[in-house]
């Protein structure tokens, strides 16, 4: 596992984590509103989309390399 990959499993823990202590944090009162459920959706959508960003950009840098490559 290199240095990117390693970075990119430690953003996806780390905004999954902030997800969870927010939905914790939303249902202290006990009580989940309508609100909280949209604020919950807001934050898994923010984090799969970064997720797969981060996704995308590693396999274009994987791409990018091996076009380098080959044109050497």
């Amino acid at each position: 596992m290199g240095y990117e990959q390693a970075k990119t499993d430690v953003k996806k823990t780390m905004r999954e984590a902030d997800n969870q202590a927010k939905e914790t944090w939303r249902r202290a009162d006990g009580e989940e509103s309508v609100s909280d459920k949209i604020a919950n959706t807001g934050d898994d959508i923010r984090t799969t989309l970064g997720n797969a960003g981060d996704d995308v950009r590693a396999e274009a840098d994987k791409w990018h390399k091996d076009v380098d490559k080959d044109d050497v």
